[in-house]
């Protein structure tokens, strides 16, 4: 059995001289089939630059430069201007090596109209209608649609007549594509016949319903064409019979099927051009449906080298008429989903087919190289959504890294600052020649709030497992990705686009894609202008053209031929004006004058020096001075009173993680949340709102009975829910639950019952003790969790902790990171511990045994960053032990009164500055009761004002004591030994500069003045008592004479 081969497309001999015209008449057509000389066809083409440039005169400019053997845009060329010549000619010929060369007449304002024909060996040729590819870029397809609509049926007609004499002429086999350009007058001009089945053939099949492929096999095999299935029934006769088709006289004229719309997906950015790039694909997600299918050449976790063709994908829509096919294709390039290092051009396909000029079908070949020149870009997101997202993304990978960094230096023993993890980010961003500077900080792990002048948004952040976010803002979610490219960040927002810049030096020349340096346009050493073209490099099959962005001298770095990466330096610029270079931020450039040449200079001179800089630098962007917009976070999280508590809750927890925001955002928001926290707690409807909520989501998954009994219970606390006396029923909810479960006889019975109930079960046992109860609980809960991280860090310095911190958690050094980054912000956390205590203890004095210890514990903190902490706690255990003020207030009075019926009219007013003093020494014992007095006493001023002086020294707790023996105490601080309490910093501990050495003993006086008048007047002699040297006075245990302290005395 011997094989026969076939060649499946036009004969070898034709494809050559596509799009090469010749002379001809009628006559010739009677021939069957028409020789081109080969002398002709040499005249046809041009050799070299020179007979192209001989050419380019006699047809005259703009002239078409285009290579026989190119296509999809390659090896084509416009020109116009004999000094373009020379390059763009030297372009084509590296893009198609070795193809014959035309040069052409441009014809300006024409479209660009396709014939689809099949023939076969037997001089059979038909026309299956015809496609219109008007919508190019750098003269490559990008929409094509089927039928053509523009040309009137009459007009179409005839040319696809000519196209069926021009296939019998040349004796033409298999499938091919006659083109033409069609003039808006009505005239046409042949433009080549291409000798293959295209990537857009598909527009044909679908409005012919011919398999083309399987046409152009079956001619390759001899079958003729009347009788192959589709033709037949293409022209209404049996799809089985073999009679022959006459079909230039068929009684049943073939009519196209509807409207379809084809888009090619390619790799290129249309924002700079259309520029082609390569890289990996990460995700790409298109979803088909009866009218809209397509195909692509990659996948996910593939990708495009810089060798391949820019198009990797095509996208074809089918509709009863044009409107609606370009409806059904919208609506799919919106659903497609394209992530990769790429741009694409799928967005702005979308606002092509959205274009009113598209749709009224008013477009020429020129078209879209118009849009291009104009800078029209396709739909961008929101500015200050973009600005965001942009933000968060930067932010995100700055905070993700920091934790990386340290997280890895923990498990190699290394120990960081923990200031370097970092919770706050500075961001600058360039959006269209406006900068945008922001500060980005997690309020949470899933919460993040972005500051700008002023200004703050909370946006809910969600990483995804690909690497994007899922943004919560303004009331509607977004999946965003980002991509950081060498001088730009690109933000991917839903299926819109947005890129910002990064600064840049426009000194360095690099290259913005990969690819391959083909050639130097300018002497290395020549000088170039802004604008003007430097070097050539060839990306993806296109030769490309790069362009300087400043004027200057340039130096070159790679040589003609080398590979190139994204973003590698191919030259080097001396700049004309150097002050365009912008190599270091902001920052840094400050940081860098104060600290360099400036410092010769007066104060004046180096601000005068920064002033200019700084605004030489705005210039380069014009700095955003608006505010972010409000949004609806409210509406989000809700406004009912128990979602409003979870909240609020959740928040503090975050701060005591670590998780704080930068001032003065803090400070005013941890007021608010505190206040409105115990707010929440002290409403008595709170147990009942939660109870609601728990009660929705279990109803039908519990009893019935259950739920009747609890609800009773429900109704009967709201009704009385105003009174004083009324308690929520914890009890009386949980005997019911419990009187369920005994008569539940299965143990799977009452596995699941305890199970559906268990969110009931949680909130009865937090509000057993009451709503007081329960508050108390939810902010002794918030001190542990205080305590709980401060402790680790009390014992030696802070390397000491983390390495003891450690080796307890070996396998899990992400607790010891969590236990760092909240102890990095102990500063913020020490304004919501003491702000935490006043509203729990300020109304109430009286402490529970539990609140007790969680006090005392509070007070055992020794390290100077929780000393105002402790002080606060110990101040509250004092005014615990203490009568209450009504009393205290009562006993006075009845001392006074005691005294005056007793002395009468005896009492002088001369004694009255001893009982001055007597007062001020007292009051001295009493606020220093912690500390060790160890001298007190009084004296006159120079217009007899009394002061009492009095000397202590710093507890033994303090840091800055050191190992300084305890003195002798005296006998009133006996009682706070009982309580088991240790010594703490004072509040003139934390005032006072801690340079002071040991033996650490600090000075105080009280004054008194009659008028404030007398204390301005004074008030600098009063100063000059802490300027001298402290006054000679023995301590207690020493004292040999007479003092204040003795009690017959006072």
């Amino acid at each position: 059995m011997t094989r026969t081969e076939a060649f499946v497309a036009a004969f070898k001999s034709l494809l050559s001289i596509a799009g090469l015209c010749v002379d001809w008449h009628e006559n010739d057509f009677s021939k069957r089939i028409l020789n081109v000389p080969q002398e002709l066809y040499e005249k046809g083409c041009v050799k070299d630059v020179d007979d192209g440039l001989k050419a380019a005169e006699e047809v005259g400019y703009p002239v078409m430069i285009k290579a026989s053997e190119g296509g999809g845009g390659k090896g084509i060329r416009k020109v116009n201007n004999a000094d373009d010549f020379p390059n763009l000619f030297r372009q084509v010929q590296a893009e198609v090596p070795g193809s014959p060369i035309f040069v052409m007449r441009l014809a300006k304002q024409s479209r660009h109209l396709e014939v689809q024909i099949l023939a076969d060996q037997y001089g059979n040729a038909i026309s299956l209608f015809g496609r219109d590819c008007s919508v190019q870029r750098r003269h490559q397809k990008i929409i094509e649609e089927a039928p053509a609509a523009t040309a009137t049926p009459a007009v179409f007609e005839h040319m696809e007549q000519c196209a069926v004499k021009l296939a019998k002429m040349v004796g033409y086999v298999s499938a091919g594509t006659v083109e033409y350009l069609y003039s808006q007058d009505g005239s046409f001009y042949f433009l080549e016949l291409n000798p293959r089945l295209q990537v857009e053939h598909p527009c044909t099949e679908m409005v012919a319903d011919v398999n083309l492929p399987a046409a152009q096999l079956q001619i390759a095999m001899g079958i003729p064409l009347y009788r192959i299935k589709d033709i037949r029934m293409m022209y209404g006769v049996s799809p089985w019979g073999d009679a022959p088709i006459d079909f230039e006289n068929s009684a049943h004229v073939p009519c196209p099927r509807g409207h379809v719309i084809a888009a090619r997906i390619t790799s290129e950015n249309p924002d700079e051009g259309f520029k082609p790039s390569s890289g990996t694909v990460q995700e790409l997600n298109f979803r088909s449906n009866k009218n809209v299918w397509g195909y692509f050449s990659v996948a996910a976790a593939g990708g495009l080298h810089e060798f391949a063709d820019s198009q990797f994908g095509h996208c074809f829509s089918w509709g009863e008429n044009r409107e609606e096919a370009i409806s059904n294709m919208v609506v799919a390039l919106k659903e497609l989903s394209i992530r990769g290092d790429f741009r694409t051009t799928v967005e702005y396909l979308i606002k092509l087919l959205e274009t009113e000029s598209f749709q009224m079908n008013r477009i020429d070949t020129g078209w879209l190289d118009r849009l291009i020149a104009e800078k029209v870009q396709a739909e961008r997101p929101d500015t200050m959504l973009g600005v965001v997202c942009g933000a968060l993304h930067v932010a995100d990978v700055s905070l993700r890294n920091s934790i990386s960094n340290f997280l890895h230096s923990l498990e190699r023993g290394q120990v960081l600052s923990a200031h370097t993890l970092l919770n706050t980010v500075d961001v600058e961003l360039i959006y269209e020649g406006v900068k945008y500077v922001l500060k980005v900080t997690r309020q949470s792990p899933n919460s993040y709030v972005v500051i700008m002048n002023g200004s703050c948004v909370e946006v809910d952040v969600h990483r995804l497992s690909d690497g994007g976010l899922l943004l919560s803002y303004d009331g509607s979610s977004y999946t965003t990705y980002m991509k950081e490219e060498v001088d730009r960040y690109r933000i991917t927002i839903g299926n819109k686009t947005c890129v910002f810049e990064k600064e840049n030096d426009p000194s360095v020349l690099r290259s913005p894609s990969a690819g391959k340096l083909i050639q130097y346009i300018v002497e290395d050493g020549g000088h170039v202008f802004a604008g003007q073209c430097y070097a050539e490099i060839e990306v993806m099959k296109m030769v490309m053209t790069l362009t300087a962005a400043e004027s200057g001298c340039i130096h070159y770095v790679k040589r003609p031929g080398a590979a190139l990466d994204p973003g590698c330096v191919i030259a080097k610029m001396q700049l004309d004006n150097p002050s365009k270079v912008q190599q270091v931020s902001r920052k840094i450039l400050l940081i860098l004058l104060s600290k360099s040449r400036l410092h010769g200079n007066s104060s004046l001179e180096r601000q005068k020096v920064v002033d200019d800089l700084i605004s030489h630098w705005d210039r380069q962007a014009e700095l955003h001075t608006g505010s972010l917009p409000r949004i609806q976070s409210t509406a989000l999280r809700g406004e009912k009173l128990h979602r409003v508590f979870h909240y609020v809750l959740d928040n503090l927890v975050n701060v005591m993680n670590g998780y704080c925001l930068p001032d003065p955002f803090f400070s005013s928001r941890v007021k608010d949340w505190v206040e409105r926290l115990m707010k929440t707690l002290r409403d008595p409807s709170l147990p009942l709102l939660e109870l609601q909520d728990i009660m929705t989501s279990v109803s039908g998954r519990i009893p019935p009975n259950v739920e009747k009994s609890i609800k009773k219970e429900m109704a009967q606390y709201a009704s009385n829910i105003t009174s004083v006396l009324c308690q929520f029923p914890s009890q009386q909810i949980a005997n019911i639950l419990d009187s369920h479960a005994a008569t539940l006889n299965r143990k799977s019975e009452r596995e699941v019952f305890f199970m559906n109930t268990q969110s009931i079960v949680q909130l009865v046992q937090r509000y057993r003790s009451g709503i007081r109860g329960h508050m108390k609980a939810v902010v002794m809960d918030l001190l542990r969790q205080y305590l709980r991280v401060e402790t680790q860090f009390q014992n030696g310095h802070y390397d000491k902790c983390v390495f003891a911190l450690r080796e307890e958690n070996k396998s899990d050094m992400n607790t010891v990171l969590n236990y760092i980054f909240s102890h990095a912000q102990v500063t913020k956390k020490n304004l919501l511990v003491t702000m935490l205590i006043d509203q729990l203890c300020g109304r109430d004095p009286t402490l529970t045994d539990e609140l007790l210890n969680i006090l005392t514990e509070l007070t055992q903190l020794s390290k100077t960053t929780n000393a105002k902490v402790a002080l606060r706690a110990r101040q509250v255990l004092i005014a615990s032990h203490l009568p209450s003020y009504e009393l205290r207030h009562n006993q006075v009075e009845s001392i006074f009164l005691s005294a005056i019926d007793m002395y009468g009219h005896q009492f002088c007013i001369e004694n009255l500055q001893v009982y001055i003093i007597a007062l001020f020494c007292h009051s001295a014992l009493l606020a220093y009761i912690a500390y060790e007095l160890n001298s007190v006493q009084h004296r006159q001023l120079k217009d007899n004002t009394c002061v009492v002086e009095f000397q202590f020294m710093l507890p033994t707790s303090h840091p800055n004591r050191g190992n300084i023996p305890t003195l002798n105490r005296m006998s009133f601080s006996s009682n706070l030994n009982h309580y088991g309490m240790t010594h703490v910093a004072s509040v003139s501990d934390v005032l006072l500069d801690n340079s002071f050495t040991p033996p650490c003993q600090r000075m105080g006086g009280m004054v008194s003045f009659r008028t404030f008048e007398d204390f301005v007047r004074i008030f600098d002699e009063v100063m000059g008592c802490f300027c001298d040297s402290p006054p000679q006075s023995p301590t207690f245990p020493e004292a040999g004479h007479t003092s204040l302290y003795d009690e017959d005395k006072v």
